[in-house]
C-alpha cells in the first residue's frame, strides 16, 4: 500500500511540465518495507533527483522485496502477478498497465488506499490531470506516427538529419567548398575551370575574408572600438565572408533596380543574417560540448544551476545526436543568453562588412575582351548616392546610398542562382506543427507565424492571444505544411530546353536584350528627341528583362536542386490579415505558370470516374480564351474536340503542332495534357494515377463574400452564389452595363455634355478585358485614381488612341462610368464598404489602430502608423532607419479597412477549408481564393467548401465586429448596422459554379 502522499508526489511528477517521470528500480531493490511496502521517503527522494522511471526495472527476484521466497519474474509476471498494497491493486513493475484498466491514472484511482477513508480533492484533481497527460502523450505519438506515414522512421530520421544540416550548415557548406577550390588552386597552380560567376565569388573570398579577419584581430588587441566592433569578432572572417557576397548579390538579383541595391536595404539584410549565423553557430558550438567539460566549468555553481543546465545539456544531446528534435528556434534564443543586437547593430556590422567587400572585390573583361593594354581591372562593386525627386512635393528631393555593381556583375547575375546558398528551402520533412508565434515552420531557421513587417502592436497582439483560441489557426497551417509536392521532371525537361535555346516561348522572357537604336545622323531636334525617347524605352524594357531573368534562374535553382527528391514540404505562415503563404519565396505553387507547371503532389490518386471528367474541365480553364466561361459539359466538349492536339502537345510538345503553347497557362496545361493522354490510352482510364493539382477558383471571391455579408441576391447571382445553368461572369456583365451607358452618352450633345465625344471613341474599345482589373479590385477599395491608371493601361496597349491627351480623357470618362455600373450591380457591397470605411474612420480620428478578430480567433490590427526617422552613423554612411510612431494614419485606416476585413474573411474560409479537407483524408493546397486537390477528390472538396463558407456566413460577422468596436470604444458612437438583404445562402450549396 503506498501512501496519499506519495501518490500525491507521483501524480505531480508525472505532469510536470518540465521533468519526466522517473523510477530508476536498481536502486531501490533493497529500499522496502515488510510485504512489499517501498520506503516512502527513498521513493521521495528519487522522485526529487528526476530519476523515477516506470520503465527502467529489472528482472529481480521476489525475496529482495521481502516477499520470502526467491523467484524471478517473467515480464509477463511482472505486469500480472505482483502488486502494491494488500488490497490487491495489480500496476506491472515493467511499467506496463495493468489488465481491466486504460492507463496507471486509472489504475491509481482506483486504488483502495483505506476502507475507511477517500482520496480527497486535490489527489482526485492530480489523477484527471494525470489521464490528460496520458491522452496528450497518445496524441502526441499518434501525430508522429503520422507524420512518418509512408516512409518508416528510419527513413523519415535519415531526411530530417539532412534537413538539420540544410539549415544550419548551408554557409559552413560554402566556406569549405572555397576552401577547397582555393587548395586546388594552390596546388596545381591554375585557376578551375569554373562558371563565371562562381569564379568571381572565389576570387572575392579570400581577400574579404583577409579583411574581415584583420579587422577582428584589430577588435581583440583593442585597437578598434567601432560601435560595431562587439558585434564583429562573433563569427568566423570566412562565414562572415561568404554570407557578405551571397546576401549582397541575392539583393541584387531579386531588386528591383538594374545591379543597385539600397545600402540601408543590404546592410540590415546582411548584418541581420550575420545574426542568425553567429546565434545558430555559437548554440550548437556550446551544445557540443562533453559533459565532463561542463561540469569542471561549473563546480563552483549553485546545485539548482547545475542541475538546470544539466537538464538543458539532456535535451540538447537528445536535439544534436538523437535528432529528438523540438520545433525550435527558440530553444536557440533561450540557451543564448546574449541580447538580440538589435537594428542599428545589424546596420553597422552590415555597412562594414559591404564597406570592406567594396574595398576588396575586383573585376577584370575575360581575355577574349582584353585589348593589347594592360589588363582592366576595377572594382567589382561601387558605393554611390542617388537623389530622387519626392512625389508629394516636386521642389523637394530625397538622397540615398547604393551599392552599384559592375556591368560585368549585372550580365553574371542571371547566371548565379544555382550557385547561391538560399535560405528557407522547401523542407524534406513536414514542417513543426505550430504552437505558438515563434515555435513552429523550419527547425532551426528563424519561423514566426504571421509577418508582422515591424508591427509591434500586431505582433504583441498575437503573442497574447491563448493558445486554445488559435487552435484553428494552427490546424490549418500545418495542414497547409503537411502537403507533400515534388517537381514534375517531365515538364523542368521541357523548361530546360526552351530557356537553354534563349526562352521566348510559353511566356518565358527572351534571355537576350533588345539591341539599342543606332542614334540617327541628323540635326533635328525632332528626330533626335523621337531617338532618346526610344533608348530610354529599350532600357527600360531591357531592366525588365533582366529582372525576369534573374527570378527564373532563381526559380530554376531551387526546382533542380529538389527534383530528385522523392518529396517536400512548405512551411506556410501568415500575413497580418490571415492569408497564408509559403515561407519560401522563389517555387512555390502561389507563384506564376511556370511554378505551378513544375510543381505536383507527391502522392498520386487513381483518377476514378469523377476525376477524368475533372481533368477535363481543369484542362478547359487552363486553356481560358472563352473557354473557361463554358458550362462543365460545353469544357468537356472543348476538350474532346482538341484530343488529337492534346496527343501532339504530350508526345511532341516542341517538336509537334506545340498547340499547348496557345494556352493561358502554358505549363500547366502541358502537365495536363500529358495526364490525360496517359489516362485516354489506358484499358482503364479511371485507375491511372494523378498527381495534377485540381483547382477550383472562387467567381470573383471578394464581391461573392461581400454578397454573403449583405444577403444581396442581385450580386449574388452576378458572382455565382445562387444556382444557374451556366456561370455567370461579373466582367462581361458590367462590361455590357458600360456599354450601355457609352452608346447613350455617345449620342448626347458634345456642347452640353463634353464626354460625347468620348464615348463616341471608347465605344468599339468597351469589353470584358477593358474593365475587368477595375472589377476585381473594386472590393478591395480601388480609387478613382486606381482605376483611372488600369483602364489607361489597357487603352495604351491597344494602341487605338494615339494622342496622350485624349487617351487620359478617355481613360477618366471610362473610369467614371465603370465605376458607377459597379454601384448599380453591387448596391450592397458598396453600401457595407462605407460602413465599414465609416467606422475605421471613427476609430483612427482617436489615433487608434482599426483591430478585430477574424471568425477562426486571429487577432487583426491594422499597421497603418505614421513612419518616422532613426539615423544611424555607420563605416559607411549615415543610414535613415524606419520605425514606428505613436500617430496612426488616419485615412490609410479607412481605405484599407474593408479590403483588409474581406481578406481576414477570405482566409477564414481557406483554413477552415483545409482543416476540414485534412480530417475528410484530402490532399489540399489553396492559393486565397483558389483551393487545390486531387481529381478525385474535387467532389467531396466543393461539398466541403460550400459548407464551410454556409458555415461562416451563418455567424453574425458584421454583429460582431461592431460588438467588438463597441466594447473596445464604449464612447464612440458608431453608424448603424447596413441593411441587409434576404439571400437564402443555402442555395450556395447547390451552385455548381461557386467555385469551379
Amino acid at each position: 500500500m503506498i501512501s496519499t502522499s506519495m501518490w500525491k508526489t507521483i501524480a505531480k511528477q508525472a505532469i510536470s511540465k518540465t521533468r519526466q517521470f522517473h523510477l530508476d528500480w536498481h536502486c531501490l531493490s533493497r529500499s522496502h518495507g515488510v510485504m512489499g511496502r517501498l520506503n516512502e521517503s527513498i521513493i521521495r527522494e528519487k522522485l526529487i533527483s528526476g530519476k523515477f522511471v516506470l520503465s527502467s526495472l529489472p528482472k529481480f527476484g521476489i525475496s529482495e522485496l521481502g516477499i520470502g521466497r526467491s523467484e524471478v519474474l517473467s515480464q509477463e509476471d511482472y505486469g500480472s502477478r505482483f502488486c502494491f498494497g494488500s488490497m490487491g491493486v495489480r500496476i506491472g513493475l515493467n511499467g506496463s498497465i495493468p489488465k481491466g484498466y486504460s492507463s496507471v491514472a486509472e489504475a491509481v484511482s482506483s486504488t483502495d488506499v483505506d476502507e475507511d477513508s477517500s482520496i480527497d480533492e486535490e489527489i482526485e484533481e492530480l489523477l484527471q490531470e494525470m489521464r490528460k497527460e496520458e491522452k496528450r502523450q497518445v496524441q502526441r505519438r499518434r501525430r508522429r506516427l503520422k507524420r512518418v506515414k509512408g516512409m518508416g522512421e528510419q527513413k523519415y530520421q535519415m531526411l530530417k538529419r539532412r534537413q538539420v544540416a540544410i539549415e544550419t550548415e548551408a554557409w559552413k557548406q560554402a566556406v569549405k567548398e572555397y576552401k577547397e577550390l582555393l587548395m586546388d588552386m594552390c596546388e596545381q597552380k591554375l585557376a578551375p575551370n569554373l562558371p563565371y560567376m562562381k569564379s568571381l565569388f572565389l576570387g572575392w573570398f579570400e581577400p574579404l575574408r583577409d579583411a574581415i579577419s584583420k579587422e577582428q584581430e584589430l577588435i581583440r588587441i583593442g585597437k578598434n572600438r567601432a560601435a560595431y566592433a562587439p558585434y564583429f569578432d562573433q563569427l568566423s572572417a570566412d562565414m562572415m565572408s561568404v554570407v557578405t557576397m551571397h546576401k549582397l548579390i541575392g539583393l541584387l538579383m531579386m531588386g528591383h533596380e538594374h545591379g543597385n541595391a539600397r545600402v540601408v536595404q543590404a546592410a540590415c539584410a546582411i548584418g541581420d543574417a550575420i545574426e542568425q549565423e553567429v546565434r545558430i553557430h555559437r548554440f550548437l558550438e556550446k551544445m557540443k560540448k562533453k559533459k565532463h567539460d561542463k561540469d569542471n566549468e561549473n563546480n563552483d555553481k549553485p546545485d539548482s544551476q547545475l542541475k538546470e543546465q544539466e537538464w538543458l545539456r539532456k535535451k540538447v544531446t537528445n536535439l544534436i545526436k538523437k535528432q529528438k528534435l523540438p520545433a525550435v528556434r527558440h530553444i536557440v534564443k533561450g540557451a543564448d543568453d546574449s541580447k538580440p543586437w538589435g537594428p542599428d547593430a545589424k546596420a553597422k556590422v552590415g555597412s562594414r562588412l559591404i564597406e570592406l567587400l567594396t574595398q576588396t572585390a575586383y573585376i577584370q573583361p575575360p581575355a577574349d575582351q582584353l585589348a593589347d593594354g594592360p589588363p582592366d581591372i576595377r572594382p567589382a562593386f561601387r558605393h554611390s548616392f542617388r537623389i530622387v525627386m519626392k512625389e508629394a512635393n516636386k521642389n523637394s528631393s530625397r538622397r540615398y546610398g547604393v551599392i552599384e555593381c559592375d556591368p560585368l556583375v549585372v550580365k553574371g547575375l542571371e547566371r548565379t542562382a544555382r550557385h547561391m546558398v538560399i535560405p528557407y528551402m522547401p523542407m524534406l520533412v513536414p514542417p513543426v506543427n505550430w504552437t505558438g508565434y515563434d515555435k513552429g515552420g523550419h527547425i532551426f531557421l528563424p519561423s514566426f507565424i504571421m509577418r508582422t513587417r515591424g508591427a509591434n502592436q500586431q505582433r504583441e497582439a498575437v503573442k497574447r492571444t491563448p493558445k486554445q483560441q488559435l487552435t484553428p489557426v494552427f490546424e490549418a497551417l500545418d495542414t497547409l505544411g503537411n502537403t507533400k509536392w515534388r517537381i514534375n521532371k517531365k515538364i523542368l525537361s521541357i523548361v530546360d530546353r526552351i530557356w537553354t535555346s534563349g526562352g521566348r516561348l510559353a511566356d518565358l522572357v527572351d534571355r537576350d536584350d533588345v539591341p539599342l537604336p543606332e542614334k540617327p545622323d541628323s540635326e533635328d531636334e525632332t528626330l533626335l528627341r523621337k531617338w532618346k525617347w526610344k533608348v530610354k524605352s529599350v532600357k527600360k524594357e531591357n531592366v525588365e528583362r533582366h529582372s525576369q531573368r534573374c527570378d527564373i534562374e532563381l526559380k530554376l535553382a531551387v526546382a533542380h536542386k529538389m527534383k530528385d527528391e522523392e518529396g517536400f514540404y512548405y512551411p506556410h505562415n501568415l500575413d497580418f490579415r490571415g492569408r497564408a503563404y509559403p515561407m519560401h519565396p522563389h517555387l512555390n505553387h502561389l507563384g506564376s505558370d511556370l511554378c505551378r507547371g513544375i510543381l505536383e503532389f507527391a502522392e498520386g490518386r487513381p483518377l476514378g470516374k469523377s476525376g477524368l471528367r475533372w481533368l477535363k474541365i481543369h484542362l478547359a480553364n487552363l486553356f481560358a480564351g472563352g473557354v473557361d466561361k463554358l458550362s462543365h459539359d460545353g469544357r468537356i466538349t472543348f476538350i474532346d474536340d482538341h484530343v488529337e492536339d492534346i496527343f501532339d502537345s504530350a508526345d511532341r510538345p516542341l517538336e509537334g503542332r506545340r498547340w499547348w503553347l496557345n494556352a493561358e497557362d502554358p505549363f500547366q496545361f502541358l502537365a495536363g495534357c500529358m495526364n490525360l493522354t496517359e489516362a485516354l490510352r489506358s484499358s482503364s482510364p479511371e485507375t491511372v494515377i494523378s498527381h495534377i493539382p485540381i483547382h477550383q477558383d472562387g467567381s470573383c471571391n471578394g464581391l461573392q463574400h461581400y454578397a454573403a455579408l449583405g444577403r444581396d441576391k442581385l450580386g449574388a447571382a452576378a458572382v455565382n452564389l445562387a444556382v444557374r445553368e451556366k456561370p455567370a461572369d461579373v466582367y462581361s456583365g458590367i462590361a455590357a452595363r458600360v456599354l450601355e451607358i457609352v452608346r447613350k452618352d455617345a449620342q448626347r450633345d458634345p456642347e452640353t455634355f463634353p464626354d460625347a465625344l468620348r464615348a463616341k471613341t471608347l465605344i468599339d474599345q468597351v469589353d470584358r478585358k477593358l474593365v475587368k482589373q477595375t472589377v476585381m479590385t473594386s472590393v478591395y477599395g480601388v480609387t478613382y485614381i486606381g482605376a483611372r491608371d488600369q483602364i489607361k493601361r489597357r487603352l495604351k496597349e491597344r494602341a487605338a488612341i494615339s494622342d496622350d491627351t485624349e487617351l487620359f480623357g478617355c481613360a477618366c470618362y471610362a473610369a467614371k462610368t465603370t465605376l458607377t455600373a459597379l454601384g448599380e450591380m453591387f448596391e450592397a457591397a458598396r453600401g457595407i464598404m462605407s460602413w465599414l470605411g465609416d467606422c475605421a474612420k471613427i476609430i483612427a480620428s482617436e489615433n487608434q489602430p482599426v483591430r478585430w478578430t477574424t471568425p477562426l480567433g486571429l487577432p487583426v490590427v491594422q499597421p497603418y502608423r505614421k513612419l518616422g526617422k532613426h539615423l544611424v552613423k555607420t563605416s559607411l554612411q549615415v543610414l535613415t532607419l524606419q520605425q514606428e510612431t505613436d500617430k496612426v494614419l488616419v485615412k490609410r485606416q479607412r481605405t484599407a479597412f474593408p479590403p483588409n476585413f474581406v481578406h481576414s474573411l477570405d482566409g477564414s474560409h481557406m483554413m477552415m477549408t483545409a482543416a476540414a479537407c485534412k480530417r475528410a483524408g484530402l490532399n489540399f493546397a489553396g492559393v486565397h481564393d483558389s483551393y487545390w486537390t486531387h481529381a478525385c477528390d474535387v467532389d467531396e472538396m466543393n461539398r466541403i467548401l460550400r459548407e464551410k463558407f454556409v458555415e461562416l456566413y451563418e455567424t453574425p460577422i458584421l454583429e460582431n465586429l461592431l460588438e467588438g468596436f463597441q466594447q473596445s470604444f464604449p464612447a464612440l458612437d458608431f453608424p448603424p448596422l447596413p441593411e441587409r438583404g434576404e439571400l437564402d445562402l443555402k442555395e450556395v450549396l447547390e451552385s455548381p459554379y461557386f467555385f469551379n
